[in-house]
């Protein structure tokens, strides 16, 4: 079997200030306050954006197609760099890696592709703060979104964010094959820092508690897009004996679902799979 791997898919801002009056002297921050006024604070930092994210984009154009982008951001200030893959549109290619600048101004923040094809795709929002709402959660980005030239130029909507969990850790859940049969899978993760293509590589170990499939495995590293990763809320598991890969997205509830292939076992080949971190 050729080995392949599909996408298997959460600040707080200070503001100090120094006021007084009279002559007073001394500092805010490290800075020094003349007499007979104040200097103004430095900006706040805003929160902390660095990680793994999942942006979605919900066009308000007639006929355009969602798009999804994931990748990992990383900040210096206010200085915002980030690889990316965009998905959902014939105009993007989701195997190519696209290099993200942008701001980050308190809460504020501004991201733009430059071209790729012709197309530049800024995103301008905000991130939340850490309160779960009914209308956002914890650290959430909101805000709009545009693609100027190119094949998917005019296009532009609404766009909202998260920052993904790490993967690390352990997990359990079930392979149930087409004609049901179930086997029961643990894997134990850690995940390793961004490449330069926006992914986070996963390693690891597995076996089966209940099942034939095998006893143990690892969990194989490769170079996108084979191999084990994260990549915003898609998760590839790549695990060697036989080859099963496991295909889905790390939802909202906190499980990975989705669908295996397997070959070069006594298991049924193919099916629907999920892993729970609650279950191990």
């Amino acid at each position: 079997m050729k080995r392949w791997a599909n996408l298997f898919w959460l600040s707080a801002a200070v503001l100090l200030c120094g006021c007084g009056g009279g002559g007073y002297q001394g500092t805010t921050r490290g800075a020094p306050v003349g007499a007979g006024g104040v200097t103004s604070p430095l900006p706040s930092p805003g929160p902390n954006i660095e990680g793994n994210w999942q942006f979605s984009m919900t066009s308000t154009v007639s006929g355009a197609p969602p798009l999804t982008i994931g990748g990992s951001i990383s900040s210096s200030g206010r200085s915002v760099s980030g690889a990316v893959h965009i998905n959902g549109s014939n105009c993007f290619d989701p195997l190519s890696t696209v290099s993200l600048t942008g701001t980050l101004t308190g809460s504020d923040l501004s991201l733009t592709a430059p071209s790729l094809d012709g197309q530049v795709t800024t995103l301008t929002g905000s991130i939340s703060d850490n309160t779960l709402t009914a209308t956002h959660l914890p650290g959430e980005f909101i805000g709009t979104y545009a693609i100027n030239g190119g094949c998917a130029g005019g296009d532009k909507g609404n766009v909202t964010g998260v920052k993904i969990s790490s993967m690390a850790g352990n997990w359990a859940g079930d392979l149930t094959s087409e004609r049901g049969d179930t086997n029961r899978l643990v894997v134990t993760l850690a995940q390793g820092a961004a490449t330069s293509e926006g992914i986070f590589g996963l390693t690891g170990t597995a076996f089966f508690e209940v099942g034939t499939c095998f006893k143990s495995a690892k969990i194989m590293s490769g170079t996108f897009p084979s191999g084990s990763y994260v990549m915003g809320n898609s998760v590839s598991l790549e695990i060697e004996n036989g080859v099963i890969v496991l295909l889905g997205k790390a939802k909202g509830d906190g499980l990975i679902r989705g669908n295996y292939m397997l070959d070069g076992s006594t298991c049924e080949p193919s099916g629907t799979a999920y892993l729970s971190p609650w279950e191990y």
